[in-house]
């Protein structure tokens, strides 16, 4: 669980998977920032395929890897969660307030620019179920194959609190 925490921590990245309503997938990196919950905020263009996918359907699919490690040793942490795009004036500012701070920015973004006419729309994702992958070994510690394993959404939050 710890490992999950600093994977999230890490990685600035993650790939939103989604589907169309004629059930094609459709995956977008999408640079991120999480709240002490665990839901995920990013900015896209509200016609771009995963926004309008979104719209159609709230149930995606995160995915947080590292992929800084040596081949055969990267983790990742995978998310299914339902996501939404904020309107709300409060609620965009906040999540855009998340990921500059997470950005290191400190220049106030204009809510204008996520609203009305504008082509940018700030998201939200909340987790309903988190799993690590590990390894699969046999009796002599030898790598039989990956497997996932949950992590519980309730004491990963736990873990945030305590940083």
């Amino acid at each position: 669980m710890n490992r999950a925490k600093e994977i999230i921590e890490k990685i600035l990245y993650i790939t939103i998977a989604t589907v169309d309503e004629k059930g094609q997938p459709w995956n977008s990196p999408v640079y991120s920032a999480f709240d002490e919950a665990y839901n995920f905020y990013w900015f896209s263009d509200k016609n771009s395929q995963h926004s309008r996918n979104i719209r159609n359907n709230k149930k995606i699919f995160l995915v947080i890897y590292d992929s800084s490690v040596a081949e055969g040793t990267g983790e990742g942490v995978y998310i299914q969660a339902e996501a939404h795009e904020l309107n709300d004036k409060k609620h965009v500012l906040d999540g855009l307030k998340i990921m500059d701070e997470r950005a290191g920015k400190t220049k106030v973004r204009k809510y204008e620019k996520f609203s009305g006419g504008a082509p940018l729309r700030v998201y939200a994702a909340t987790p309903t179920k988190i799993w690590m992958n590990l390894e699969d070994e046999d009796e002599n510690g030898n790598y039989i194959k990956d497997i996932r394993v949950e992590v519980p959404l309730k004491e990963l939050k736990e873990l945030f609190n305590e940083s």
